[in-house]
């Protein structure tokens, strides 16, 4: 394990914000994960794909970049799997490992970016697929104590694009594995959404399987999200707000085909992106930085941007929203 000091983190985070950190390592093992905390006086902070993450300033901290690998079989069933993964292992890949074996469950989760680890973090969700819905519990070491830590589902209080760990947990552990509960047969497959609906019968599949579902999805998000290793970004910036039905029937008079899904308690999810385009931020750029052509709820980095130009777009944005349409639009992207 070695330790670096002053490093760049520009080119592990998909923004590509040019900070420093004050130390750096990567651990590959939990062991190089208790040496590096048990030799520093700094605040630790854990890098995973930084995919997720808008660095406003340098980085006063040991930054321990989890790069703990491995997958395998822990137990299994005639019709379902669990298998363990390391919290540095790349999410996608990990996603097509499971496909190529023909384990279903994960396939509408397919060409996330991020790290296996930070999965659970966020509840990384996508086209009617939660990291919850595939989660069976993970292995956790305590930064300031070093102990290692066994989370349930239930223990981790997912929500929406939430979890424990961005609370009472924030900022104290490094995920080092994480189990996943996935079907052998019989899968329960997830093809309602419009955009993926429209892909398959683009590609003439009535009858798709994992492997059809995960290409439609790629094939959905390579045509809305921009790769960052062309142009910076951190993918949705924004979440999906949920509001009140009273606030949404007050909005959907003035704006009738606005689109909308339910959600718990009553309340209505409508489309971030929908609500920044409709004011006019869809493909504007202000400076170095700007909202997406092709998806509002994208910020990008045209060029060297530095955090703060991102966040005071991204605020001007949320302000801009929420006088018009009486939402407020809280960040998906962690803010350092």
């Amino acid at each position: 394990m070695q330790v670096k000091h002053q490093f760049s983190l520009k080119e592990l985070n998909t923004f590509g914000i040019g900070v420093f950190a004050t130390a750096y390592c990567a651990a590959e093992t939990e062991a190089d994960v208790l040496e590096a905390i048990g030799q520093t006086s700094l605040p630790v902070f854990v890098l995973g794909g930084g995919s997720n993450i808008l660095f406003t300033e340098d980085i006063q901290a040991f930054v321990l970049h989890n790069k703990i690998t491995g997958i395998e079989i822990v137990e299994e069933s005639d019709s379902d799997i669990i298998i363990k993964a390391g919290g540095g292992e790349v999410w996608h890949s990990f996603v097509l490992w499971c496909i190529d074996k023909d384990y279903g469950g994960i396939e509408n989760l397919s060409l996330i970016p991020g790290t296996v680890g930070a999965a659970p973090v966020q509840n990384i969700g996508a086209y009617g697929v939660e990291l919850k819905d595939v989660f069976h519990s993970l292995e956790a070491i305590d930064l300031l104590t070093g102990n290692t830590l066994t989370f349930s589902k239930e223990a981790c209080k997912f929500g929406y694009r939430d979890s424990i760990f961005k609370h009472e947990w924030k900022g104290r552990l490094i995920i080092s594995r994480v189990y996943f509960q996935l079907t052998k047969k019989n899968h329960k497959l997830h093809s309602s959404y419009a955009a993926l609906k429209s892909e398959l019968d683009k590609q003439h599949i009535t009858d798709p399987g994992i492997l059809d579902i995960s290409r439609a999805v790629i094939a959905v998000r390579q045509s809305k999200l921009p790769d960052p290793k062309t142009l910076g970004n951190a993918g949705s910036f924004f979440k999906n707000p949920e509001i009140s039905r009273e606030l949404f029937l007050k909005i959907q008079e003035k704006y009738p085909s606005i689109p909308h899904y339910p959600a718990a308690e009553g309340l209505v999810k409508i489309p971030a992106g929908w609500l920044i385009e409709q004011r006019g931020w869809k493909g504007r750029r202000k400076g170095n930085c700007g909202s997406y052509e092709q998806q509002a709820l994208v910020l990008v980095n045209y060029n060297d941007a530095t955090g703060k130009e991102i966040l005071q777009l991204a605020t001007e944005i949320i302000e801009d929203v929420y006088d018009h349409f009486g939402v407020k639009l809280s960040p998906e992207v962690n803010i350092m």
